[in-house]
């Protein structure tokens, strides 16, 4: 028998809408490439104790390979992450969103899972189905929802995406048990898509739109998009993240989006904001390693964090995934330019009670 779905909370649902800080959650492990259970767990600390409106594990940042059979990570990493949100027990609403990938059945599966586990919503990746029609995309996507409230996920093909048309995205957004969708395409015209995808559909407000666009953080959390629907004009905003750039330095990203919400309707907001939004992609930029085709991007996330004790190492399931010539350097850079996006002090002063 199958999970029905549970929706969000009345205050999870207004939490989501208003924007939320999600960190995509890294996986720590041991010298032996096995699962280091005390860092993982002080990592969920980390966010928790940051602010994060919430967390998405088992998703890119967590490695893809803890599906494997060898491995078989899925389970442990998703329980030991909820079960530190419930041991912490934060005051604020806070989002558990787990990773959901795979063909029709393992989707489903995995849906099921995380619904088990009290997963409030499940990220459903496209990734790895190349071959599958835009049809049988939407009716996986809508097997899954009758599990788990879904977070769509718009993947960039440079990591396993592929390219979605505007009808796609319209008739996903028409599925109900659809509650956001995280644009992370990489490209201003893909991401334009989704957003005016959304806008005609009959669920627009019931939708919230989250950036996952790295290279793009802060101008996408002040754009408003503005479209012609039924005559009519439409407004929207993506009012929140679902990131691995937020993944390190957690507590200033957190910061960062309580200060845009506070500015974003403004017209008048000063230029400063768009030369921040360029020092936050060039961050991003040494972290996820654009210049080698993204190879480094997660030891680029575990570099960040093992500067700052929450991390032992670098070491990935995958062996061949590592930092990219320069790599280390450009994160060097990217630290002592920008000391205001780095989040060192916080951690120090609580790394040792995150590490208990």
């Amino acid at each position: 028998m199958g999970i029905t779905r549970r929706s969000l909370t009345p205050e999870l649902y207004e939490a989501l809408h208003d924007g939320l800080a999600i960190p995509a959650h890294p996986l720590a492990l041991t010298p032996e490439r096995k699962l280091d259970e005390r860092r993982q767990r002080a990592l969920t600390r980390y966010y928790i104790a940051s602010g994060a409106g919430g967390i998405a594990v088992a998703v890119h940042s967590t490695q893809f390979e803890i599906r494997e059979p060898e491995t078989g990570l899925l389970e442990p990493v998703l329980r030991l992450a909820a079960e530190e949100v419930e041991r912490a027990a934060p005051e604020r609403p806070f989002l558990k969103v787990a990773g959901i990938c795979g063909g029709m059945e393992q989707a489903v599966q995995e849906a099921r899972l995380a619904a088990g586990l009290g997963y409030d919503a499940g990220l459903l990746s496209m990734g790895g189905l190349q071959d599958w029609s835009e049809e049988q995309l939407l009716e996986r996507t809508r097997r899954v929802a009758d599990v788990i409230p879904v977070f769509g996920f718009y993947l960039q093909p440079s990591v396993g995406g592929r390219i979605l048309s505007f009808d796609f995205w319209r008739s996903f957004a028409e599925i109900e048990g659809v509650i956001a969708i995280k644009m992370a395409p990489f490209n201003r015209y893909q991401s334009l898509d989704v957003a005016r995808a959304v806008m005609e559909s009959s669920r627009c407000g019931e939708i919230a739109l989250y950036t996952g666009n790295d290279d793009n953080i802060v101008a996408d959390l002040l754009t408003t998009y503005r479209f012609i629907v039924d005559g009519k004009p439409v407004e929207k905003k993506i009012v929140g993240g679902l990131l691995g750039h937020w993944a390190a330095w957690t507590s200033k990203a957190v910061q960062l989006l309580g200060e845009i919400k506070k500015i974003r309707s403004d017209s008048s907001f000063a230029a400063s904001w768009l030369t921040l939004g360029i020092q936050v992609t060039d961050s991003n930029a040494a972290l996820f390693d654009p210049a080698h085709h993204f190879h480094g991007c997660i030891p680029g996330i575990h570099e960040a964090l093992r500067r700052q004790g929450l991390l032992e190492g670098l070491w990935c399931l995958n062996p061949e995934e590592r930092l990219s010539p320069g790599q280390l350097e450009e994160i060097s850079r990217v630290c002592r330019d920008y000391p205001h996006l780095v989040d060192d002090d916080f951690v120090a002063a609580h790394l040792e009670e995150w590490l208990r």
